[in-house]
């Protein structure tokens, strides 16, 4: 969503590098470059005039005129206002003290406010609650099976006595959902309510009149951040209709321009709590401020990352592969079968193309990654799954007639098997050296980059002392010249240094 204002601010920031001092007309074009791509992402111009002013109120005080390097300090002057733009601090939900907890959800038809609610629902059920779905919306056609299925496919419970499509009573289902929740033992109540394709005065009176009935510990505003500029406006009318406590961001994956994400926070006063991010019912988490402005400036978000492995990776299995290449047999241990284990754990992590998303500088090479094909996870996979145990165990023994018959059986050209072969055995040979603390090979001299300890150095090879010609004539020419040159004194002795060589002050003062 964010890659055309990544792109121009990326553009603005590189004209920055190598200036050992900013002047003034730097400084006023940098925030009108910056003004310009926040205007094209479809940021709110209120937001935009308070962004650029901050900005340029701190890029020309002390902060940059004192810096080492005055355009990585605009870059983080950059980063910081964002993050307040964006709200600041991480928000996490208020809990009841006597439970249930009720969340209401309120928003637009087609916000995706009923998906939102199962993935709600799997995210509080991950963080060990027992959380209800509750079907209010009784207008749209089919939305109360639509939240059955939804609640099915997440493993959470729903509550849905009334069959919907215009019958039934909204008000009164959301108010008898607490008391069946209380009776059921569930400790937080999600409340999904109905949307309209617009703002009327019917849409408001419900939702107000559910929110009244059922006091909810949070309402949470459902917007579409696709929709641009007129997210804001429909925040503000449910701000002052209906009353929300933070805003949820659904379709955060699409390709829209993201103006309606960098601009609700500041214009409603309300944070952003949690953000969709795709079509699944685990593509759903928290909203962090300061990680979504380092994805937006290309730094990567690696926080994030390390939380989805930590979720998907088992310590205990992590330990037992760490062991196989560490071991003295040079990694050997590590079969096929552990490398597709370890294949899979990485592709319940999510899309390989998002991973890499995450990681610093992965901007520059958007196009790539965006032409990464997804199902070379699946042929690697069947190839391996083609083999029989013995050549998963010892890869070494699959000959020509082996490999042919594993092509067959996984639908691929046999020089894709030998290719995936010799793919193993490279990158078990570089893991095992990493695990036993060699570092990368290749990086001689770096320590953890393989020049780390238990690697011998290389014996310097002395020189030798000056031979003397095997030339009876021409060896007694060269002792002559030798014996009057020490008779003049023009040469000092081999052994004694130059002694009027001085370092300079420089590298005096950096060796102390």
């Amino acid at each position: 969503m964010f890659d055309t204002l990544s792109d121009r601010l990326a553009a603005t920031f590189k004209s920055l590098r190598g200036k050992g001092r900013l002047s003034p007309e730097d400084i006023d074009a940098t925030a009108r470059e910056i003004r310009i791509a926040l205007l094209e992402a479809d940021v709110a111009l209120p937001v935009v005039r308070a962004f650029i002013a901050k900005v340029k109120e701190r890029a020309a005080g002390a902060e940059v005129s004192q810096a080492l390097n005055p355009a990585q300090q605009v870059i983080k002057i950059v980063n910081d206002e964002l993050i307040g733009i964006l709200g600041g601090e991480t928000r996490v939900l208020r809990l009841a003290k006597q439970p249930p907890t009720v969340i209401m959800l309120a928003g637009l038809q087609g916000a995706g406010k009923t998906t939102l609610a199962g993935k709600l629902g799997l995210w509080l059920k991950g963080q060990g609650h027992t959380p209800l779905l509750v079907a209010c919306d009784l207008q749209r056609p089919n939305a109360v099976t639509q939240l059955s299925v939804v609640a099915d496919r997440a493993g959470v419970a729903v509550y849905a006595p009334e069959p919907g499509n215009g019958v039934g009573d909204p008000v009164k289902v959301a108010k008898d959902s607490v008391e069946y929740a209380r009776t059921k033992q569930y400790d937080v109540v999600i409340v999904d309510t109905a949307g309209r394709l617009g703002i009327d005065q019917e849409l408001m009176r419900q939702a107000a009149d559910i929110r009244d009935a059922v006091s909810p510990d949070e309402v949470l505003f459902v917007v579409d951040a696709m929709i641009g500029q007129d997210a804001v406006n429909t925040a503000e009318a449910f701000r002052d209709g209906v009353g929300f406590d933070g805003v949820v961001l659904s379709k955060l994956d699409g390709d829209a321009r993201g103006g309606a994400a960098l601009s609700i926070a500041h214009v409603t006063g309300k944070q952003i709590m949690f953000a969709s991010n795709g079509e699944k019912l685990d593509e759903f988490d928290a909203f962090h401020p300061d990680r979504m402005a380092s994805r937006i400036l290309d730094m990567g978000d690696l926080l994030t990352l390390i939380e989805q492995a930590e979720k998907t990776f088992s310590q205990a299995e992590a330990e037992k592969m760490a062991s196989k290449l560490a071991s003295s047999k040079g990694g050997k241990d590590f079969t096929l079968d552990d490398f597709l284990a370890q294949m899979e754990q990485v592709r319940k992590m999510g899309s390989i193309s998002k991973l890499l998303g995450m990681l610093p500088g992965m901007g520059q090479i958007k196009d790539q990654i965006n032409n990464i094909d997804e199902k070379d996870v699946d042929r690697t996979a069947a190839i391996i799954k083609s083999m029989t145990p013995a050549e998963r165990q010892d890869p070494v023994i699959i000959n020509g007639s082996r490999r042919a018959r594993i092509a067959r059986g996984s639908g691929v050209e046999v020089s894709a098997v030998k290719n995936l072969v010799e793919r193993f055995f490279d990158a078990r040979k570089m893991m095992s050296k990493m695990a036993q603390g060699g570092g990368m090979p290749g990086m001689p001299g770096v320590p953890g980059m393989g020049g780390g300890p238990g690697r011998t150095k290389k014996k310097t090879k002395q020189a030798k002392g000056k031979q003397r010609s095997g030339n009876p004539m021409k060896r007694k020419a060269e002792e002559q010249a030798a014996a009057a040159r020490r008779a003049e004194g023009g040469a000092l002795p081999a052994a004694e240094p130059d002694k009027s060589f001085e370092l300079p002050d420089e590298f005096k003062k950096f060796m102390g």
